[in-house]
């Protein structure tokens, strides 16, 4: 069997020998048919766009992205020709938890907010932003969730409308996937229309997709004062970004969110997983996330400990200083790890 893999997915290279007979690394951009021509099965992240440009008249049974999103598959092109695929849910939830969490610790700490005094609105209550609520409720936060899918499945109790969001909400965070179309439509739910519905001048979060927020409407609610601060980590056309509004943000960062070691890990041991499970291979593999260079940490108060584990303004200066490296920036992310990999003293 022969896998093409993109050569930024880590901790892949000793497992994936278990079960291929050959594996070819390219970067994720440089997919090409020819490529892919002879292969059985692609692991890829966001990067890599499978469509029929790319696999028309390869051999490939099986995809498999180690990402969360899976908008750069055309899954309608895949069930015509016979093309399993699968993403992976879930697998950095807690890394982007860790990223709102630590985010939050700074922007109250800069701006002398007190979170417990303070109303969140979660849009997109699943993996992920059901561990952002859980982070938001650990602070004393009150927290509005907006769910479309789920609240047609689960009743309207435990749901607020976008309207009510808008106006009562002093923070308002993005984890809905990317629909350009449909039912659900999330492409550019962000417009100029809810920005003028904003009553609270709220702060801006979004690590979903870049395009669920129209970004001239977020600079212009940001130089109008329709809201107080933007943290940003996924961009309109990434990796060519606006300059403009990666000034403006009080926290700027190149799509890693969802990058702890953690997070690659699992989604790394889930696309190996299905790999092994659609070709009925056995796999005998471990995969694990290195140790912290310091695991031991010393703090004063666990919000201190927080901030020692994961500090986005180290992420959001580096960015801000050299945007043009956003891809480098993103694809050689050093070591980060979740609060699971400390030892915590007070």
């Amino acid at each position: 069997m022969k896998i093409i893999i993109d050569n930024k997915i880590p901790y892949i290279k000793e497992a994936v020998q278990r079960i291929a007979d050959e594996v070819v690394y390219a970067p994720g951009k440089d997919f090409t048919p020819e490529l892919v021509r002879d292969a059985d099965a692609l692991i890829i992240r966001t990067r890599t766009h499978c469509n029929r440009d790319l696999l028309e008249g390869s051999r490939v049974r099986f995809i498999a992205t180690a990402t969360i999103g899976f908008d750069h598959i055309d899954t309608e092109y895949c069930k015509q020709a016979g093309i399993e695929w699968t993403n992976a849910p879930g697998c950095n939830s807690a890394s982007v938890a860790q990223y709102i969490q630590s985010s939050l610790l700074v922007w109250k700490s800069c701006r002398n907010k007190k979170l417990n005094e303070l109303t969140i609105g979660i849009i997109g209550v699943g993996n992920v932003g059901s561990k952002v609520a859980k982070v938001a409720q650990d602070f004393g936060m009150r927290v509005l969730l907006n769910d479309l899918p789920r609240e047609e499945k689960e009743g309207a109790e435990r749901f607020s409308s976008l309207k009510k969001i808008a106006e009562e909400c002093d923070i308002i965070t993005f984890h809905v996937p990317l629909y350009k179309e449909g039912k659900y439509k999330t492409f550019h739910l962000a417009d100029e229309d809810f920005f003028q519905s904003l009553k609270r001048k709220p702060v801006i979060i979004n690590t979903s997709r870049g395009e669920v927020i129209q970004t001239d409407a977020l600079l212009k609610a940001l130089n109008s004062r329709m809201i107080s601060d933007a943290i940003i980590d996924v961009w309109e056309h990434e990796p060519e970004i606006n300059r403009d509004l990666l000034e403006k943000a009080f926290i700027g960062t190149p799509h890693i969110a969802g990058y702890s070691a953690d997070g690659k890990a699992n989604a790394t041991r889930m696309s190996l997983d299905a790999i092994c499970k659609f070709f009925q291979i056995k796999g005998d593999y471990e995969i694990n996330a290195p140790a912290p260079a310091s695991p031991i940490i010393h703090a004063k108060n666990h919000e201190e400990a927080v901030l020692q584990m994961y500090n986005p303004t180290e992420d959001s200066n580096r960015l801000k200083n050299q945007p043009e490296l956003f891809e480098t920036l993103r694809g050689d992310y050093p070591l980060r790890r979740e609060e699971k990999a400390y030892i915590i003293k007070y």
